[in-house]
């Protein structure tokens, strides 16, 4: 009985301890994001890393249109963000030439290794490759001219976080240029209104905004101003109703 008593003493002191412990829920969120603030819209499942057939999208101009949007010269330094099996890595490694440099990120390694092979297939030595995280691009600071997320940035669970880290890799006067299409998150795509008001929240100014048939979507450009929002002063944005309307250009 002594024994038994003791037993039973201890699990009382046990479950009342652990009451007074914090808990932590488990909402699948990466740690190192819980300080920003939670996406309001759905993210659907990552899509083929292919996007759409090359060879269609280089038929109707896409990579073409959206480096002469961006401006995209040679000895520039550019990232590719989502890069997957490399359309737009190969292309902006030709359009900067020998003396620009071009880095390539995913977070998919399966992509990152068959995009390794086609660089080293193609002697794009030029080009760099980096894994990164779904909440931190991981890019060295100060270092680019043009950032890319072409048809990726509304499978970015954690938006919040991943701009505000991706914001000091860009050089003075650098951009971020963002390729998506007008829908619902679950059928990958972001509304523009939803993805502007998400940029800004972290200190980003939009730039330019176009939409062309050669894109399969719109093309918006974005610069940084002012200092980078506390994670803590962020607050999140709102999905935008099915009836919002967004202009189709917008400069200044």
């Amino acid at each position: 009985m002594f024994r038994s008593g003791v037993t039973l003493f201890g699990f009382v002191a046990l479950v009342a301890l652990a009451g007074c412990q914090p808990t932590t829920v488990d909402d699948g969120r990466p740690e190192t994001a819980r300080d920003f603030p939670q996406a309001d819209r759905p993210v659907g499942p990552g899509g083929a890393t292919d996007f759409f057939a090359e060879q269609t999208r280089d038929d109707r101009r896409e990579a073409v249109t959206v480096m002469d949007l961006a401006q995209i010269r040679p000895t520039m330094t550019v990232a590719d963000i989502g890069a997957g099996e490399g359309y737009y890595t190969v292309r902006l490694a030709e359009r900067v030439g020998e003396n620009g440099r071009v880095l390539a990120q995913d977070i998919n390694q399966d992509a990152l290794r068959r995009l390794g092979t086609r660089v080293e297939h193609e002697r794009l030595d030029n080009v760099s490759i980096k894994l990164g995280a779904e909440d931190d691009p991981g890019l060295p600071e100060n270092s680019f001219d043009r950032i890319f997320l072409i048809h990726m940035y509304h499978e970015v669970t954690e938006p919040y976080a991943f701009l505000w880290r991706l914001r000091p890799a860009l050089r003075a006067g650098g951009q971020v240029i963002v390729v998506d299409v007008d829908r619902n998150g679950g059928q990958h795509g972001i509304s523009p209104a939803l993805l502007f008001c998400e940029f800004d929240h972290v200190g980003f100014r939009l730039v330019e905004f176009v939409r062309k048939p050669e894109l399969a979507g719109y093309y918006a450009q974005f610069e940084a101003v002012g200092k980078r929002p506390e994670p803590k002063d962020m607050k999140p944005c709102s999905q935008p109703s099915a009836t919002a309307e967004t202009g189709d250009s917008n400069s200044g």
